[in-house]
């Protein structure tokens, strides 16, 4: 299905509403074509995130609707103090756009990955985190992020996307992308559609499998997590970020907040950075690829059976 791109449905945004402003920190790939469009609406201070940060804080608080890019790991790391004193505590409606979050930083080394993006940003009261499939899923739920009263993180992505998303998109609910019984994966973001492929795989080998893209991680949907782990015997997660602080975490707190039992099975990075490469090497060497997603599941599945 054909949908417009990120910059396309920005650009609408901002010619709809003019109190949107476009700002990053020389960061344009994703909105290279903006400039010449939205003229004194589209700023760039140069490689200073801190500057953006707190430049989107003041423009917040005249009425503003700032809308930041830069690359995540130093959105989230370099400008994390500004994010929290000046747009956190003021719970102030800027948005914080993050360019090749976790794998999709592929052939960079640790200096530029962010695999601890979610569990920063979500440690911000206040703060709400958009972890979109792909881009058809960024464009569905973008204007409903820009009218949102609270920051967000948003991780960009342009990836094509593997399915048709539920339009219907809500900030805090889940996309239940396939029902089953037997074991839920939950996950987020580009490796969506890894999970997505490797539950087919284990639909065809007969095992029941429900598929949920959490789209948001704060607010998450804690009813559609609490609700696949009272009905399946086995809950996964699958994401490219630290094992600590990101989804395992999120599910983890949830099941001891709600006294509620589950067999879990965490497929993330533990206490490591990933090897560069080309994104589909990534994905293979660091065992992410639908293939090898499946192989563990299903090994997990045996045992318990």
């Amino acid at each position: 299905m054909n949908h417009p791109t990120y910059s396309e449905t920005l650009l609408q945004l901002a010619q709809a509403d003019p109190r949107l402003v476009v700002m990053t920190a020389e960061n344009r790939a994703a909105i290279r074509d903006l400039p010449d469009v939205l003229d004194a609406r589209f700023v760039d201070v140069g490689i200073c995130e801190q500057t953006m940060v707190g430049m989107a804080a003041g423009l917040a608080l005249r009425g503003r609707t700032p809308v930041c890019h830069a690359l995540a790991a130093f959105l989230t790391m370099r400008a994390f103090e500004f994010v929290r004193t000046d747009v956190g505590i003021g719970r102030l409606p800027v948005k914080l756009v993050g360019g090749v979050a976790g794998f999709l930083s592929e052939a960079n080394g640790p200096t530029h990955q962010a695999v601890e993006d979610v569990a920063l940003m979500r440690g911000v009261p206040g703060m709400q985190v958009f972890c979109p499939a792909d881009e058809a899923d960024l464009v569905t739920g973008l204007p409903y992020i820009l009218a949102s009263e609270h920051p967000v993180y948003i991780r960009h992505t342009a990836l094509p996307a593997a399915i048709d998303h539920d339009p219907d998109f809500q900030i805090g609910r889940a996309e239940v992308v396939f029902e089953g019984s037997d074991i839920a994966i939950l996950t987020y973001g580009v490796l969506f559609r890894e999970a997505w492929l490797a539950s087919r795989m284990l639909r065809a080998e007969g095992i029941s499998v429900r598929l949920l893209n959490l789209r948001t991680l704060k607010p998450v949907d804690a009813e559609a997590i609490l609700l696949a782990a009272q009905d399946t015997d086995l809950l996964v997660t699958v994401e490219d970020h630290f094992l600590t602080g990101g989804l395992f975490s999120i599910v983890s707190e949830l099941l001891v907040r709600y006294r509620v039992a589950a067999d879990v099975l965490p497929l993330a990075l533990s206490e490591r950075w990933f090897q560069p490469g080309l994104l589909a090497d990534v994905l293979s060497y660091e065992g992410f690829d639908a293939g090898k997603l499946a192989d563990l599941i299903m090994a997990r599945w045996h045992r318990r059976n």
